[in-house]
């Protein structure tokens, strides 16, 4: 509802009260009007039938003295007037007054009876019995008059309630009509707080966003219940506000990558300073191990031979890998030579199980991912302990994800350890590894999958460690076969 109707509504309001009090007072008032009417034409009724009779002894009188025939007409207007008046008498019968109309009504039959006989002891020329029934006939109008009165004081008496009863309505008229105003001005001041709360409410909720976005917080909803043009500006104002909220995170997740890819550079130099300070001339170490592998095999050391050729290429991946994305068949080869040359170290100790989808190995993470968590278990599982270990690697198909598992069943990792790992904060696993740590390795998940969480880790004192890789196939469909990984 708009402003304008808001104000359109206050005034049919106002008038819709005035209306109903014009008409309730109207109609109480031609109520008690029609009451008192109707009171009062009793009363002319009844003096009526008084007046009737003296006319008709008026008339009778007339004509005797004067018998001509306009005083005839005359009469008969009188006699005709009287029937007409005892008629009228009939209708105001009620049970207060029965006896007494009654006798007016007898009485004033017996005048007409008299009028008719006078008027024949008339034309019968006899003049004393025609002043015998004139007599009667005025006697008769007295008591007409005298039973009229004594109706009209009994109507009086029964009427007096009402007219008492209408000078207390009256006085409770004023009363109410007090109290009215009264209650409409109250009503009128509700209505118009609630008229005038739901303008300022609203221009107040609206205030009170601005001063807070005028202090920077642009995360406060901007919420305005109205459905006027003050509704309409604050849905603006809050588009304005979700517009600069989002212009701001998007300058704080750029400034986040920007602070995330300087920390990603400065991770791989440090990794590739690690790898290089552990190795003197790679490629004169590369040639050196060639000539051993193959010097070697010439003496029938087939084993060790392949050891060395291990080792070679596991040190050529560390150091051509470390700064760029493989694929999942590059990561699971390296492995296996890892395994190999760890295999030779600890023999029956070391206890390796694979259940690899090779549909899935052509999906794309960084470099140098899976050995440094195998390492780890390595070194923690099997290293310490005489009987050796068991780690399990599994590479498993999902809908829109590839789950890469690795279980050992070590000492386990405290929960302190695992959150200094996820945070960043761990330096290695120890001073005898491949010089890429843990946290490393985490790190650079993160910066590869844009801050992705796919690294899980589940470890409990005394009952090992389970990593679980959960790596996305969306982005990597350039890589993946027509055929392969689902």
């Amino acid at each position: 509802m708009s402003i304008q109707h808001k104000i359109w509504l206050l005034a049919a309001v106002v008038l819709v009260i005035m209306a109903s009090i014009w008409a309730a007072l109207t109609y109480y008032n031609q109520q008690t009007q029609d009451q008192y009417n109707n009171i009062l034409q009793r009363y002319i009724q009844m003096n009526d039938a008084s007046i009737a009779s003296k006319e008709l002894v008026a008339a009778l009188n007339n004509y005797l003295v004067t018998p001509a025939q306009e005083q005839r007409a005359l009469l008969q207007e009188a006699i005709d007037h009287i029937r007409q008046s005892k008629y009228e008498m009939y209708r105001l019968r009620n049970t207060d007054n029965d006896a007494e109309l009654s006798s007016v009504v007898h009485l004033m039959d017996s005048l007409v009876e008299t009028t008719d006989r006078t008027l024949l002891l008339r034309s019968e020329n006899d003049p004393e019995a025609t002043s015998t029934t004139f007599a009667e006939a005025t006697r008769l109008s007295l008591y007409i008059s005298e039973m009229t009165l004594t109706l009209i004081d009994k109507e009086l008496n029964t009427y007096n309630p009402f007219y008492r009863g209408i000078i207390e309505r009256t006085e409770a008229l004023k009363q109410l009509g007090v109290w009215l105003l009264l209650l409409i001005t109250f009503l009128l001041a509700v209505f118009t707080y609630w008229f005038s709360h739901s303008i300022t409410r609203p221009l107040l909720s609206l205030s009170r966003a601005a001063k807070e976005i005028s202090r920077g917080r642009f995360d406060l909803r901007i919420e305005v219940n109205s459905n006027d043009e003050i509704s309409f500006l604050a849905k603006m104002f809050e588009r304005m506000r979700v517009n600069i909220n989002n212009l701001i995170m998007e300058i704080q997740e750029k400034a986040q990558l920007e602070k995330e890819l300087q920390q990603s550079r400065l991770l791989l130099q440090e990794s590739q300073l690690r790898s290089l300070q552990s190795q003197i001339n790679p490629h004169f170490l590369f040639n050196t191990l060639d000539t051993i592998s193959k010097k070697a095999y010439l003496e029938g050391s087939e084993e060790t031979s392949d050891l060395l050729v291990n080792v070679a290429e596991l040190l050529r991946y560390n150091l051509k890998r470390l700064n760029r994305s493989v694929t999942l068949y590059d990561e699971v080869r390296v492995l296996h030579q890892y395994i190999e040359i760890q295999t030779a170290r600890f023999a029956e100790r070391l206890q390796f199980q694979a259940d690899i989808d090779e549909r899935c190995l052509y999906i794309q993470l960084p470099g140098l991912t899976l050995q440094p968590l195998i390492e780890n278990a390595v070194i923690h599982a099997v290293e310490p302990r005489e009987e050796g270990g068991i780690i399990r690697f599994i590479v498993k198909d999902e809908a829109e994800h590839v789950r890469v598992v690795i279980e050992d069943d070590g000492p386990g990792i405290p929960e302190a350890k695992i959150r200094s790992i996820v945070a960043g904060v761990d330096t290695g696993s120890g001073g005898h590894s491949t010089g890429i740590g843990f946290s490393n390795v985490v790190q650079r998940l993160k910066l590869f999958y844009q801050g992705a969480d796919v690294i899980h880790i589940k470890s409990a004192q005394g009952a090992g460690t389970t990593i679980i890789l959960t790596l996305p196939k969306r982005g990597n469909e350039e890589h993946v076969q027509s055929s392969d990984c689902g």
